[in-house]
């Protein structure tokens, strides 16, 4: 029996060891019930095994009855891992172009080879093309090419036609003539609308590799949540932090890869109000490490199998040191943390063995895979167990890791494991977890440093917040060091699965257009729109963001929304002194004189002193720092004079040099919403915020937050 029909959120993700299932409460989003299963990757049906085996146990469990889910998604490894193991089908391209010098160049990007994946074990995506000029194709040419390329092997095609982009009639001709054949098919102007011949077709040849697999076990989940009563639409999490419903997932699986840590940087920011972090899941064997900057996660094109593509993907950095990283050593020092970690040697943690079994401890030295260094350490135990010790261990020896956390384990055993070791090299055991732990931060502070350079983040009131059942093992350690807050918060260990079931559908729409217009802008806000409906929302709840590179001429539509009409609160409301006590803790230390300047019935906005910077807060009702700036101008206006205002403040705001102007960034609070805008000139940035504004009630009031980016 279900508890008086509550509406339920289901999340699942899979990880490389285990798949984990959790039920949230639509209203409240307190946890239900949870339940984890062994990823299963040698099932016939791949890793949907083990998604279906979650997801019937967690409803069975919790007494969760079919009709009440109102959203179930689940991350997926298997595109990620299909280029990782090359299971890939053949590629077959149909590529069009016109006559003359541009079909002489189109022909050579459209010929692309095969894709190597891994040119150590000749790992790739086999790749045939065949060319056919725009003025000659006609489905006689079309069947002609296609026999061709089945001929030669190709088991999936691409259509991909040079300035495709503009005109997807030739493209879609081929799809059709390829669709009577009941083969796979990929149009590269589905994947991007952005120029480049060359990587567009790559990205659409790398997508099309997947599809068969993709496809095979798409079907075989969605087939099994419908036999367990669910109707509502399976949606899948993508890589840049969205999710998508099955359907659009059968012609776009290459938006799924990378879509593991999307879903932990989404569980940061829904469901522990991280608006400005640096993010970490801490794993058994890698670390991922993202940005989440003023509510929004950093996001950039993958790279995938050494290639870069036109696939937006969260900007996360992968680490190959984690809770289990196994250490390495020589005669006299410790020389390097991971890669590789305990479970791959066949090894137990020390910390997590019974003290009583640590027994005439004996150093064994390893290779955990063959063509490893035969550096790693192992220690054999009398029982004729072999264990490692790992950061986990070195963090519980130096007294970081509480209780309450998930990798809390017994000192004592970590401590005798250690002692052999600590023995050869001369020291002591909390002398060589200091080492162990300075190994890890190495690498951590440089990913941090690059991160924090890339997106402009505020060192002092940077933050840490660590995720995953490892987060234990590196966070305390890394924040002291750097002299950062962190926090490890209540359930880090399934925050992916949580982040599933709180994601939003998004959909990214991208255009180059060195002079946009008004009209342009309206015309791809509404391709945004139109996409993110046809993924699965709700129409009434889809907001779009627009972001215009001055250099490349891109100009950006991301639009996201609910898959219900009524979108449910997260968090209770703030009131003025928590919300005060927020924005204290995010301003840091060195800011005085924080007061509270204006606000609406949505935001609250704080500023403080910081020498000659007048630093700015917005926090939302949620308790969301929706802004976060180091120095900032602060105006309340009316959408009728908002254009007056903007003016006023771009010249009293910019900062001129013998060579150059920086000009200043926008915020402006309108309603529930906070709109950024960054342009290089006036003309555009009030292009692109009368789209948000123009047409609302001419007395209704707006914030306008002008940032001034300093020279420094």
């Amino acid at each position: 029996m279900s508890e008086g029909h509550r509406s339920v959120r289901m999340g699942i993700d899979v990880g490389g060891t285990y798949t984990k299932c959790v039920a949230l409460d639509n209203l409240t989003h307190k946890i239900i019930g949870k339940n984890e299963v062994k990823t299963t990757h040698d099932d016939p049906r791949g890793v949907a095994a083990g998604v279906v085996a979650s997801f019937r146990n967690c409803l069975a469990e919790n007494d969760i009855a079919p009709e009440d889910v109102v959203f179930v998604a689940h991350s997926t490894t298997q595109a990620t891992n299909a280029f990782i193991e090359g299971d890939v089908a053949f590629v077959g391209i149909v590529g069009v172009a016109g006559g003359g010098l541009e079909g002489l160049l189109a022909k050579r990007q459209l010929n692309l080879g095969d894709i190597m994946l891994d040119e150590e074990v000749g790992r790739k995506i086999p790749v045939t093309s065949t060319f056919i000029k725009k003025k000659q194709l006609t489905d006689a040419t079309i069947d002609a090419a296609l026999d061709e390329l089945v001929g030669a092997g190709s088991e999936v095609i691409v259509a991909s036609m040079a300035f495709g982009v503009d005109s997807m009639a030739e493209e879609q001709r081929i799809q059709e003539r390829v669709q009577a054949r009941d083969l796979p098919v990929t149009m590269a102007s589905d994947i991007t609308k952005l120029y480049g011949l060359t990587r567009r077709t790559r990205t659409a040849a790398m997508n099309a590799a997947i599809l068969p697999k993709m496809m095979a076990t798409a079907n075989a989940t969605e087939s099994s949540v419908r036999e367990a009563g669910v109707t509502v639409p399976l949606m899948i999490m993508r890589g840049d932090g969205g999710v998508m419903e099955i359907s659009e997932m059968r012609k776009r699986p290459i938006l799924t890869a990378l879509s593991g840590p999307a879903a932990s940087v989404m569980g940061s920011l829904m469901y522990l109000r991280a608006s400005n972090a640096i993010y970490f899941e801490v794993g058994g064997t890698t670390t991922n490490i993202g940005v989440i900057k003023n509510g929004r996660p950093g996001v950039d094109y993958a790279n995938i199998g050494g290639h870069d593509t036109y696939i937006s993907s969260l900007d996360v950095r992968i680490l190959g040191c984690a809770g289990g990283s196994m250490v390495r050593i020589s005669d006299s020092d410790v020389i390097d943390v991971g890669p590789r970690s305990a479970h791959i040697a066949g090894c137990e943690y020390a910390c997590f063995t019974p003290e009583e079994e640590i027994v005439d401890p004996q150093i064994v030295m390893l290779s955990p895979k063959e063509g490893d260094p035969n550096d790693y350490v192992a220690i054999k135990l009398s029982n004729g167990k072999m264990v490692c010790f790992t950061n986990t261990d070195a963090a519980n020896v130096l007294g970081l890791v509480d209780e309450k956390y998930f990798a809390h384990g017994n000192v004592a055993s970590a401590r005798k494991a250690m002692q052999p070791v600590a023995d050869r090299l001369g020291i002591t055991v909390e002398e060589l977890a200091t080492k162990i732990l300075d190994k890890d931060y190495e690498k951590v502070k440089a990913c941090i440093d690059a991160l924090a350079e890339k997106y402009q983040l505020d060192a002092e009131a940077m933050r840490l917040v660590g995720c995953g059942g490892g987060a234990a093992s590196l966070v305390p350690y890394c924040a002291e060091k750097m002299g950062l807050q962190y926090s490890i918060p209540e359930n880090a260990e399934v925050i992916s699965s949580i982040g599933v079931a709180l994601a939003m559908v998004r959909d990214v729409v991208e255009r180059v257009m060195p002079n946009p217009m008004q009209d342009d802008i309206r015309a791809i806000k509404q391709e945004a729109v139109d996409q993110a409906i046809s993924s699965g929302a709700d129409p009434d709840t889809v907001e779009v963001h627009i972001d215009i590179d001055s250099t490349t001429g891109k100009v950006t539509a991301i639009a996201t929304g609910s898959t219900e009409v009524k979108t449910t609160d997260l968090q209770k409301e703030v009131d003025e002194p928590e919300a005060l006590e927020l924005a204290t803790e995010d301003f840091g230390k060195r800011v005085s004189d924080i007061g509270l300047l204006d606000k609406t019935g949505h935001f609250f906005v704080f500023q403080g002193q910081k020498k000659e910077q007048r630093p700015v807060r917005v926090v939302d009702k949620k308790g969301f720092i929706r802004v976060q700036v180091s120095n900032a101008v602060v105006s309340r206006t009316t959408v009728a004079a908002y254009k007056d205002e903007v003016e006023r403040l771009w010249e009293e705001a910019s900062v001129f040099t013998a060579d150059s102007v920086m000009r200043p960034d926008y915020f402006i609070c309108v309603g529930p919403r906070v709109c950024d805008y960054s342009a290089i000139n006036l003309e555009q940035l009030e292009l692109m915020m009368g789209l948000d504004l123009d047409d609302r009630d001419p007395d209704e009031e707006v914030i306008v937050i002008c940032e001034k980016n300093d020279l420094l």
